[in-house]
């Protein structure tokens, strides 16, 4: 498990050092195996999004593609990716899988847009940054990701979204997702148990976390904990430091407060490192 997280965070952080786009540009090239995109390319807040539809398209030629208004929702599916996207949500679903961004899908004119750097992983491509293109350089693949059943391992979900779901049950999905990244911090930690169950119900300093104690762990979690479960388990992360959380409000006095430096406040919980 140490080994698993090890890896896509230092994944995650060679793909941080990618220019998304230049700040002072205000278009990305993009291209197929060599051929330039012909489809919608925007860049907004730093990012750079593609038409989903196009894009789905030009990478897998038999993709079927539906919108629904009802739910604002994109669906694509060919023979080896069923991929939906969802107008103001942060991720992706591909194959089962949750692949989060910190820039939200929107739509525009009509088209649908993702970033770039979700949807390429949602079709197994490759990718990398071209100076000499100025853009990116996108490589088909396998023309999908391997599905959640196969890449999620049934006790991490369980646990750790019962865990998010008892402690964060009415935080944004932000939220949920900072505690769920305190949790596998802890993992990767040498200071702390190796598994998600272990540090959930760890002693050796005391309970760590009430849940474990009052027996709200065993509740079933709701929907969006289970996602932001998935999302961590991706490796998305808002910091691979942080390693405690607490309610300011209902514990002003707490020792993480006083022995912890801070990282920042999200929905109703401080984080400390």
């Amino acid at each position: 498990m140490k080994r698993l997280l090890a890896f896509l965070l230092v994944a995650l952080s060679l793909f941080s050092m990618i220019p998304l786009t230049a700040a002072a540009s205000s278009y990305v090239n993009v291209t197929i195996d060599g051929t330039p995109f012909s489809g919608s390319v925007q860049v907004k807040n730093n990012t750079t999004y593609v038409g989903i539809r196009k894009f789905s398209t030009e990478l897998a030629p038999s993709a079927t593609v539906t919108y629904s208004a009802d739910t604002r929702t994109l669906t694509v599916r060919s023979s080896a990716l069923t991929l939906t996207c969802t107008d103001g949500d942060n991720y992706i679903v591909a194959n089962g899988r949750y692949l989060y961004y910190d820039q939200p899908i929107f739509m525009k004119n009509g088209t649908m847009y993702a970033p770039i750097m979700q949807l390429y992983r949602a079709f197994g491509a490759g990718i990398k940054w071209s100076n000499s293109l100025g853009g990116f350089a996108v490589t088909r693949g396998s023309g999908g990701i391997a599905s959640g059943s196969s890449y999620y391992r049934s006790d991490e979900v369980y646990w750790l979204s019962r865990i998010i779901s008892a402690e964060a049950k009415g935080e944004p999905l932000s939220g949920k997702i900072a505690v769920g990244n305190v949790i596998l911090n802890r993992v990767r930690s040498a200071a702390f148990p190796n598994t998600i169950y272990g540090v959930i119900f760890d002693k050796k300093h005391g309970v760590q976390f009430t849940p474990a104690a009052n027996g709200t762990i065993y509740a079933a979690p709701t929907e969006e904990s289970i996602i932001a479960a998935k999302i961590c388990l991706e490796g998305y992360s808002v910091s691979t430091g942080i390693l405690y959380f607490v309610n300011p409000v209902k514990a002003p006095n707490s020792w993480a407060s006083k022995n912890r430096a801070y990282f920042g406040k999200i929905g109703n919980h401080a984080f400390y490192y």
